[in-house]
């Protein structure tokens, strides 16, 4: 490699060294990697996927059997009851829009505890300022809003707000930055707000929007307690090949 780019010993030599500096956490990285990948290889074996689920379907869906099936290689590798995958969710905002009307009716009231959520959920729950039609807010849907302390969840803020709003059916956690400043929240933090939050209200849907979050763990949100999650097959789960869904 010296010889063909022309590479200076001394570079050479850094380069080692930086590579060793950061060997443990890609080495760990590795790990998550190669669990994930045999997590996935299991659920197609237990559902005994063969050549026949690709093949092609009259397209109405009846006795679809590649469509059930990959439903249910999703329920098995996030470890739920079911799963909805389709490529008609233009994108995670579609599929966490739906998660959040197929769960609220009106007078209901959601709470998210991560702080604003993306932009792009703005006009679906009615906060955008504009004029919200078919929104959430349209449909007489409430929401309230608890913000971050420091980057970490307000435990007893949240608390407060749960225990005086008996309106409030579900609890919204966005997993990823979004575009502002923080860390994204591990697996365990999520564990410990969802256990904190079942503690207080044990009836109310705690959705975890899981976006960017698919695979950079062993284990997932519905693993710690999350009644649901979304995601986007154009980000981490669907390889960076996925058009949609």
């Amino acid at each position: 490699m010296m010889k063909n780019y022309n590479f200076k010993q001394k570079t050479f030599e850094l380069y080692k060294e930086a590579l060793k500096d950061v060997e443990e956490v890609f080495g760990s990285y590795d790990e998550i990697r190669e669990y994930n990948q045999l997590k996935v290889l299991k659920a197609f074996q237990d559902e005994r996927i063969s050549d026949s689920h690709f093949t092609n379907s009259s397209g109405y869906g009846y006795d679809d059997i590649g469509r059930d099936s990959l439903d249910k290689v999703y329920a098995r590798i996030f470890n739920t009851e079911m799963a909805l995958v389709r490529p008609h969710f233009v994108n995670g905002t579609h599929a966490i829009g739906c998660a959040l009307m197929g769960n609220l009716r009106t007078g209901d009231t959601m709470v998210c505890i991560s702080g604003a959520p993306y932009d792009t959920l703005h006009n679906i729950i009615g906060i955008s300022g504009k004029e919200n039609i078919g929104s959430l807010r349209e449909y007489g849907v409430n929401y309230k809003q608890v913000d971050l302390k420091d980057g970490k969840f307000d435990f007893d803020k949240i608390k407060e707000v749960l225990s005086t709003d008996s309106s409030i059916k579900l609890v919204h956690i966005q997993r990823s930055t979004g575009y502002g400043w923080r860390n994204s929240f591990l697996v365990s933090e999520l564990g410990e707000v969802i256990k904190f939050v079942k503690s207080v209200r044990e009836d109310v849907v705690v959705f975890v929007d899981n976006c960017y979050g698919e695979f950079i763990d062993t284990i997932e949100p519905t693993d710690v307690g999350a009644d649901l999650i979304a995601g986007s097959l154009i980000k981490n789960i669907g390889g960076g090949i996925a058009p949609t869904g």
